[in-house]
């Protein structure tokens, strides 16, 4: 039997093993992210959006990854000095992981399976940007690029996916996240 998305753990850049139970009862916005894209700067919307709808349940959680471009190069220690003192990020972070290919966490591994598929913005043209780049790879459920966005349901289930240049900002995301509150 699968392991339950709320019992996959992983770890919090303190240290702490952490899993999706922990959050219990809160509505999650998961993103792999990295220092160095082209889409950093949608730090600065996702701590928005975490001090905006925290009070409400919602909690951002980043997960810095490798695997786009080496984008996301330096240590734990360096990432979480890169975003707090660039970005002022509180959301909570943690420990570099594999989101895409060989050796893919767990965590990334249910969320990819889930069968939600991505929602793209309007005019959206980071596939075809990616693609003549030579930089698109794996299926249609594999993790695109950095900023790729998951929603979690506050009782743990997947419920909507968003493609990585939907900034948090967009109307798209922001309507989900406010129908996940409830």
């Amino acid at each position: 039997m699968a392991q339950s998305l709320k019992d996959i753990s992983f770890i919090a850049m303190d240290g702490k093993k952490t899993t999706i139970g922990d959050f219990s009862g809160k509505a999650l916005l998961i993103v792999n992210v990295a220092s160095e894209c082209g889409l950093t700067p949608q730090y600065t919307g996702l701590e928005k959006m975490y001090e905006n709808y925290r009070e409400k349940g919602l909690v951002v959680l980043g997960f810095p990854a490798n695997e786009f471009g080496a984008q996301e190069p330096g240590t734990n220690e360096q990432i979480q000095s890169f975003c707090r003192g660039k970005f002022g990020i509180q959301f909570p972070m943690f420990q570099k992981m594999v989101v895409k290919g060989p050796g893919q966490h767990p965590l990334y591994e249910a969320l990819t399976t889930s069968g939600v598929e991505a929602v793209l913005p309007s005019g959206s043209k980071l596939k075809e940007k990616l693609s003549s780049a030579g930089l698109l790879s794996g299926g249609k459920q594999d993790v695109t690029w950095n900023f790729e966005k998951f929603l979690i349901s506050r009782d743990g289930k997947v419920i909507g996916r968003f493609a990585p240049d939907m900034t948090p900002e967009d109307p798209i995301l922001v309507q989900a996240i406010e129908k996940a509150l409830g």
